[in-house]
């Protein structure tokens, strides 16, 4: 359907592009998250949207807001007695809108926000010890020569954690039937979760891992993000319910067809294989989602034991402020999907803003209710990172600059093109052992990671 709107003012005053597909997603994304799966209803109240719209501007001969638009999709809904799905959209807005209001006013939310004190204080007192605790201190031991000896402790510190983290479930052997490994986006989990494995298997403990990504939704019910690409960030893009009752049901000890989801079709097929568990095993979970409440509603908390990962980095960057978790993890997918996926580091930076979102929401918030926090962060990732990806960012500080559409990737760029001027390059990963974790990114692992 066209339209006779053609542009809109954003709230920075820009004017761009009118795109009615960003009404029609974020009224289904609304619904996804109450449970709704009808796009064409979506459709069709976006059409609703776009004729009150029409009818107003043409009478004024003005351009719409973004703001006024959103207003009109709240009218709309709970018009149309969909009140359910207006309150998701109306608190997705709040939540838009405070982080909008925090970033203008200079205040930023810290993913330690959600991390005990403990655990920070614990990383922190390590990182003084060793006197990488601010990237001078790193540059100098780099320039000392000593970058193979700040492999060598960090990825002790996290062996030490891997380690722990083992003893704790083992402890609550008797009653715990699913380890739930769960983090943001490049945090480290499969690493960590083969470590974790071996860790049981030699205390004796059988784990079978369910895969969830099987449990994903075709792709033409997917949610999308307000560019339109395919939103594979959120947990209502699983089969919540589903996981439930195949969890509940294997715990029981019957046997599940366990689906199978073809990537490459977009589409969730027949099952490829049942599963089946002992009474002495124990189910297996690495997911993002792990942490959420309906992933696992179904089960006795008693018979969940929840780890979560985090690259809890508690160094100090150029600008004397503590450098951002999330950008640590933002370079480690860069590099990762360009070296696995052939994927543009660049389209990894615009993909980001939705991956933040989801992590606020879903994800980073839950971490102070798990049984066991793991530091996946190591101050020696800095100057690889530094050697691999700094030019690309001085690019795209360059060339979202004055896009209105992405300021976002712009703001990260800086940022993060700030950071990694400051530190001194490091371009021979060969001090880095085949089993450090940091290999999950940049290449070279000793674990099967797929």
């Amino acid at each position: 359907m066209s339209s006779q709107i053609a542009h809109v003012v954003k709230r920075n005053g820009a004017v761009v592009p009118f795109n009615r597909d960003r009404i029609t997603n974020a009224i289904y994304r609304a619904a996804v998250a109450v449970g709704g799966r009808d796009r064409a209803i979506a459709e069709k109240l976006a059409d609703q949207v776009v004729a009150i719209l029409e009818s107003s501007c043409s009478t004024e001969n003005r351009i719409p807001t973004v703001e006024e638009i959103q207003d009109i999709v709240e009218k709309v809904l709970i018009e149309n007695g969909h009140a359910r799905t207006a309150k998701a959209y109306i608190l997705y807005r709040q939540e838009r809108a405070m982080r909008r209001r925090r970033r203008e006013s200079g205040e930023t939310q810290r993913d330690s926000e959600n991390i005990p004190y403990r655990k920070l204080w614990e990383v922190l007192n390590w990182a003084i010890d060793h006197n990488v605790h601010n990237v001078f201190r790193l540059n100098e031991r780099i320039a000392k020569g000593e970058f193979a000896d700040i492999v060598r402790e960090s990825d002790l510190a996290y062996e030490k954690d891997v380690a722990q983290a083992a003893r704790t479930i083992l402890e609550r052997r008797a009653t715990v039937r699913i380890v739930i490994i769960a983090g943001p986006s490049s945090s480290g989990k499969t690493t960590t979760t083969a470590k974790l494995e071996a860790h049981l298997k030699e205390a004796g403990l059988n784990l079978v891992v369910l895969n969830v990504d099987n449990y994903f939704f075709d792709l033409d019910v997917h949610p999308k993000d307000e560019y339109g690409d395919y939103d594979f960030e959120t947990p209502q893009a699983l089969d919540l319910a589903l996981i439930n009752a195949h969890l509940e049901r294997l715990i029981a000890g019957e046997a599940v067809a366990i689906p199978y989801y073809n990537f490459k079709t977009g589409r969730r097929e027949d099952s490829r294989v049942t599963m089946k568990i002992e009474p002495d095993d124990i189910i297996l979970i690495d997911s993002l989602h792990g942490l959420y409440a309906g992933m696992t509603q179904s089960i006795p908390h008693e018979q969940k034991f929840k780890l979560y990962i985090e690259t809890l980095l508690q160094m100090k960057g150029p600008d004397n402020k503590y450098i951002r978790f999330t950008d640590l993890r933002l370079m480690r997918r860069m590099v990762r999907d360009a070296r696995e996926r052939a994927y543009d580091p660049r389209q990894t930076l615009e993909h980001w803003h939705y991956v933040r979102s989801s992590e606020l929401r879903h994800i980073i918030p839950y971490a102070n209710t798990t049984d066991y926090i793991i530091n996946g962060a190591t101050p020696y990732e800095l100057p690889i990172m530094r050697a691999r990806l700094c030019a690309h960012f001085a690019e795209w500080v360059k060339l979202y600059k004055d896009d209105p559409n992405r300021v976002d990737a712009y703001l990260r760029a800086e940022r993060v093109h700030n950071l990694l001027q400051a530190i001194i390059p490091v371009d021979d990963d060969a001090d880095i052992p085949a089993t450090s974790h940091v290999r999950e990114f940049i290449g070279g692992s000793a674990y099967d990671l797929h």
